[in-house]
């Protein structure tokens, strides 16, 4: 589980889930190791994390710019509670969107500033699939066929004072008619275009990390085998 805290990759996974080809800058095995200020740069590997120091770590990921980190990694023997406690931390929101593909192309909307997928909250009684089917149509005017589902995101903000820790769901979608296809002005979208694959990933260096990371993620279950 990824969850980008203040645009910050903050890993939850399981000792299974740990590859042995990655490295980390800086690893803390046991709870005495830890420094009284932690060096907060490149990419931090922490085994068997207490409750306390979770507490810490999130805290300072949501109140400082820590320019010089890359990554927080999390590795335990029990991935479910460690989930649970992480997100009990929050209040959870839960929305959904879609990758649209036309041909060999890709749809992103403007929005704040920067380049994004469409994407909103649920609506009572929706499924996934329903939420992120009718968010794209109602802030593209196009409309879409959803397809398999390309992968969770998560990442957090303060809204009113509170914590916030939204989970969106994301879909392959097929455009189906784009003829009306215009920005929705009140979502603040300010433009809304067709990428192809490359100028796609260009854009996307003006988004946020979660957006990148779906990229990614999208561009994975495309890629074609290579025939020997």
């Amino acid at each position: 589980m990824r969850i980008f805290v203040n645009d910050k990759p903050f890993d939850l996974i399981s000792y299974e889930e740990l590859n042995p080809a990655k490295s980390y800058d800086t690893v803390y095995h046991q709870q005495e190791d830890l420094p009284a200020h932690l060096p907060w740069n490149d990419d931090i590997l922490f085994h068997e994390p207490s409750h306390d120091l979770i507490i810490r770590l999130l805290y300072t990921l949501r109140t400082r710019k820590l320019k010089d980190l890359d990554s927080i990694t999390l590795v335990t023997k029990d991935k479910a509670a460690l989930k649970k406690f992480v997100k009990s931390r929050f209040s959870i929101i839960k929305a959904a969107g879609g990758v649209v593909s036309k041909k060999d192309k890709m749809l992103l909307i403007f929005r704040l500033g920067k380049w994004d997928f469409p994407k909103g909250k649920f609506e009572k009684g929706e499924t996934p699939k329903q939420c992120a089917v009718r968010e794209v149509e109602e802030e593209c005017a196009v409309k879409v066929k959803a397809g398999k589902k390309i992968c969770n995101t998560w990442h957090t903000y303060t809204q009113d004072r509170k914590s916030i820790l939204k989970k969106t769901y994301w879909f392959e979608m097929d455009c189906l008619n784009d003829s009306q296809m215009t920005p929705q002005k009140e979502e603040g979208i300010d433009d809304i275009r067709w990428f192809y694959e490359g100028d796609a990933k260009i854009a996307l260096i003006n988004s946020y990390p979660s957006m990148r990371f779906l990229f990614k993620q999208y561009i994975k279950t495309h890629l074609k085998p290579q025939i020997l």
